[in-house]
Order: C-alpha cells, then sequence, then structure tokens
C-alpha cells in the first residue's frame, strides 16, 4: 500500500450476530494493531471469503444501526449487507466514522439544520465541516492485513472505490445496495445522488420528494 504502514490483526473472536427481524449468522470479529487514523475499528468476516471477497465499508451509524432512525438508510444497509456478505462469503468493515467522519454531536447539530429546510451536505457545510471527512486509509491497512488484494465492493459511493484503487487495493466491481427509502430519509437519499454521484434511483427519489 503506498506509503502507508502495514497494520497487523491484534486479535480474532468468534460472536454470532442476531438481528431483530430474527435472521442470524456466525461472525469472526477482528480487531488491528497500527491503523492509520488510531480508531478501533473492526473487520466482521462473515462465510468463506475466496480469492475475491464481497466487501463492504460501512460507516458507524449510533442512530441508524443502533436506534433504528428513519432519517438514513444505514442500518437497513447493514442489515443487508451483513445477509449478503455471509450469502457469498467476505468481510464488512465496521468503521468508527459516525457522520461522515464529523462524529455524533456534529450529526446531531446537522440533523437540526436539516429541519430547518438544509440538506445533509448544506448542513455540514453550515456548520463550517467538511461534507465527507472520510479517509480509508485504515480500511485499505485492515483490508492488506487480512490478505484482501482484490475485491468486489458492496456501495453505492463511488468515492470508496477510488480512495480503496489510490491505497493500492483492485475494485473489480461496485456493487449496488439495495434501495431503503421512508418518509424521513427520501430528501438525503437524493442529496446523495445529486451532490456525490451515488447510485441510486434518482427520478423515483425525485417523484417522492415531490409527492
Amino acid at each position: 500500500m503506498p506509503d502507508t504502514p502495514a497494520a497487523t490483526p491484534r486479535a480474532r473472536v468468534r460472536v454470532p450476530l442476531r438481528f431483530h427481524d430474527g435472521y442470524s449468522v456466525d461472525s469472526e470479529l477482528v480487531t488491528f494493531h497500527g491503523l492509520a487514523d488510531g480508531e478501533e475499528h473492526v473487520a466482521v468476516v462473515l462465510g468463506d471469503p475466496g480469492p475475491v471477497p464481497l466487501v463492504r465499508l460501512h460507516s458507524e451509524c449510533l442512530t441508524g444501526d443502533v436506534f433504528g432512525s428513519a432519517r438514513c438508510d444505514c442500518g437497513a444497509q447493514l442489515r443487508e449487507a451483513v445477509e449478503r456478505i455471509a450469502g457469498t462469503g467476505g468481510v464488512l468493515l465496521y468503521l468508527r466514522q459516525e457522520g461522515r467522519g464529523i462524529g455524533l454531536y456534529n450529526k446531531l447539530d446537522a440533523y437540526a439544520l436539516q429541519d430547518q429546510g438544509l440538506d445533509t451536505y448544506e448542513a455540514n457545510a453550515a456548520l463550517g465541516l467538511p461534507e465527507d471527512a472520510r479517509d480509508y486509509t485504515a480500511a485499505a491497512q485492515m483490508l492488506s492485513a487480512l490478505g484482501i488484494t482484490e475485491l468486489d465492493l458492496l456501495s453505492n459511493n463511488p468515492d470508496k472505490a477510488e480512495q480503496l484503487r489510490a491505497r493500492g487495493v483492485a475494485v473489480r466491481d461496485r456493487v449496488p445496495t439495495g434501495v431503503f427509502t421512508t418518509a424521513h430519509n427520501v430528501r438525503y437519499l437524493r442529496a446523495k445522488v445529486l451532490q456525490t454521484s451515488h447510485t441510486l434511483p434518482l427520478t423515483e427519489l425525485t417523484e417522492l420528494t415531490a409527492g
């Protein structure tokens, strides 16, 4: 990986996962030494990863992943990703990047501005924060430590693939996730398409927003 020190696996532990809808699967959680940003990211190994595994980089979202917030699609994407990756064999990297890297408190401050009419990116800018502060150097380190040099990336976000490639990871294909709309997140999803070219159906989202 270009100009980045190697990370190494720290510990591996088997953890059975259980979701609110009854889906369950066994996983192996891997922690690491030497991650560039010093955060406690974790790899969730599911099934039997092959030479080109399915991988998702999932940014932590307390409100969506834990509390089931309808303001984003994070919890639904996490649930979908675990089952899809387990079905083919692969890895979910759970990255401590709350609020696209701005942190929980700042994310909630941005929510308050969104309630006043700003979109998710405008709200960050109004707070003097980056639209997206995420850096995937640690993710590339984790993949290298797991022996993964080529992968299919489960993501609607082209920036994730671009950053991984820039860090020496071969992304063979970018596989779209599902579209998980609620009455509260349609404008959020539409902003992701317009501002950062996420692969989501813009026409459908525009119709829902207008409705």
